[in-house]
């Protein structure tokens, strides 16, 4: 089967792992050209702006039309394997920002009194959609982040999961109900829409992170801005394309670009009330910041440096296995990845084989059939995880698998570091303390289990940890004291289904409520409670009780 992405000229054979790139950028043909993005309608006009460029530059979607921004400036979209430019990303105007919530707010009013039911078929066929295109939606996160073709599918089904929660939102949003509280009083709470809504998106998941929050949102009867990451904005125009496809109304859903300023705005009107972010620990900070002074509604997972402890007992094919999944797996460019492994009793066991089937993994350009790892998101991505592992080697870290140096035949330009594996490295190095992204095992010596806890509780991130055991008494141990939100116990970190919230610990998440689950749910609606008397208001006297009702 061969597929082309809609984005750049790159045709794949599926079952060969042949590609051709013809030329840089193929227009954003697949967008609706026509006037107002009215569903199933494909009429014939005139070729928008967005598309006349060459290579392309992503069009805003605003009030349900694709429409390109006024700005002048734009950002590269580079393919990482080649470095050629993949399509060019504006820095949406001040205006065009206020335009997208400006519609979203005039389309609330009719959307929040759509039937929920009516809004979960929407999501329906919006998940149906998305399962017709996702070679396309694979495809392109490929070609923009870098991702192994195989890893980009997985971005997308795992996204595709939170579509299929959303289809089910009914039965969370209920409220309670209870009858004759007082004499002839009821009382009950309905969860209803916050308003507008943001998300504000980072590169590691292109499909996932957007799908996390969007279609939930929209499906409790919210509207939403979405911001794509600036690196990889080419799937979130995609998905906004079918979701409109799927019948949602105009102005429901809006696209805007840009980086600081844009964010910026974001924090600042006052029409946004929820903001959904996912990104780095320093971005983090000052979001929340910024947007909580403004007394809006914010959840924001952050940081990634999750650890696994390995005890001496643990099963040696299926550690090792999940230890270079989890630790390799998208060259390591996820917020769940392990990057720090805890060999307790020693690493002298483990060592030889976790560096040959690190050493087997096939790093080539990401769409290649039977590749493992693709290249970093970016050149900037590559400098820092080459300078953090070199201050590991400065600080006494042994360098066990060097993968700084790899050359990919027929991408000698392309941002690769191969699989790298350091050894002897303690709590105070700057290449543990830090957070980045890559796919570098950092690996540690400890005594006990109880040393390797605490290891993992004094260090500032709480994504994940996981430990790999035969022992249930250790793993009980480890679940009941570690301090993370997501635990393994004998499978690498992931993160868990729609219907289980997505949790992490402070710091690595601000905010009370998660994404995903229950938790998703509350976040994106507000209870307003009712109380209701149907009868004589009037006492036995005639006269009007001043008394509070009791029954």
């Amino acid at each position: 089967m061969k597929i082309t992405c809609q984005f750049c000229c790159i045709t794949i054979d599926l079952q060969s792992g042949l590609w051709h790139v013809h030329v840089a950028v193929r227009n954003f043909k697949s967008l609706r050209t026509q006037k107002s993005a009215v569903r199933n309608s494909y009429s014939a006009v005139s070729k928008p702006s967005w598309s006349q460029h060459e290579p392309s530059r992503v069009p805003n979607l605003i009030g349900g039309r694709f429409v390109d921004s006024q700005s002048f400036a734009s950002i590269d979209v580079i393919n990482p394997a080649t470095q050629q430019i993949v399509s060019h990303v504006p820095l949406t105007t001040n205006e065009e920002f206020k335009a997208a919530v400006f519609s979203a707010k005039r389309a609330f009013a009719t959307w929040r009194n759509t039937p929920i039911t009516a809004r979960q078929c929407i999501m329906f066929k919006f998940q149906e959609l998305i399962q017709r295109d996702r070679d396309k939606l694979a495809m392109c996160i490929t070609t923009e982040h870098g991702k192994a073709l195989k890893d980009a599918y997985a971005d997308v089904l795992r996204g595709l999961e939170a579509v299929e929660h959303a289809c089910g939102i009914a039965n969370l949003q209920m409220g309670e109900f209870v009858c004759n509280v007082a004499n002839g009083i009821d009382t009950y709470s309905i969860r209803e829409p916050l308003g507008v809504c943001a998300g504000i998106c980072p590169y590691e998941f292109p499909a996932m992170i957007p799908l996390w929050m969007f279609p939930v949102a929209v499906t409790c009867g919210n509207t939403f801005v979405l911001k794509p990451s600036e690196k990889v904005p080419g799937v979130s125009v995609m998905l906004a394309e079918l979701a409109m496809e799927a019948g949602l109304p105009n102005g429901v859903l809006n696209v805007v670009h840009g980086i600081h300023d844009i964010v910026n705005d974001i924090c600042d009107d006052d029409n946004v009330k929820a903001i959904s972010f996912v990104g780095p620990h320093s971005a983090s900070a000052y979001i929340y910041a910024r947007a909580s002074a403004k007394g809006k509604r914010i959840q924001s997972n952050v940081g990634a440096k999750n650890h696994a402890v390995v005890m001496p007992d643990a099963s040696v094919d299926a550690t090792l296995n999940a230890l270079v999944a989890a630790g390799f797996g998208a060259a390591g460019q996820k917020c769940m990845t392990i990057g720090a492994v805890i060999f307790v009793g020693g690493i002298d066991p483990w060592k030889n084989e976790l560096v040959e089937r690190a050493k087997a993994l096939k790093v080539n350009g990401g769409i290649e059939a039977d590749v493992d790892l693709g290249p970093v998101t970016s050149k900037q991505a590559k400098e820092q995880i080459c300078r953090l592992i070199q201050t590991g080697v400065d600080s006494g870290a042994k360098l066990v698998l060097d993968g700084r140096n790899i050359v990919v035949p027929g991408y000698e330009h392309g941002n690769f570091v191969g699989p790298t594996i350091l050894s002897d490295i303690t709590v105070d190095m700057e290449c543990y303390k830090e957070e980045f992204l890559g796919p570098v095992l950092l690996c540690m010596e400890v005594v006990s289990i109880e040393e390797a806890i605490d290891i993992v509780n004094r260090n500032k991130y709480g994504n994940g940890a996981s430990i790999f055991t035969t022992s249930g008494v250790a793993a009980r141990k480890f679940q009941a004291e570690v301090e993370a939100g997501q635990v393994g116990i004998n499978v690498p970190i992931s993160a868990p289904l729609p219907l289980s919230s997505f949790i992490s610990s402070r710091p690595s998440f601000a905010a009370d409520l998660n994404f995903d689950g229950k938790a998703g749910v509350q976040f994106y609606t507000q209870v307003k409670t009712v109380t209701q008397q149907w009868k004589d208001l009037l006492g036995s006297d005639g006269g009007a009780s001043v008394a509070l009702p009791s029954s």
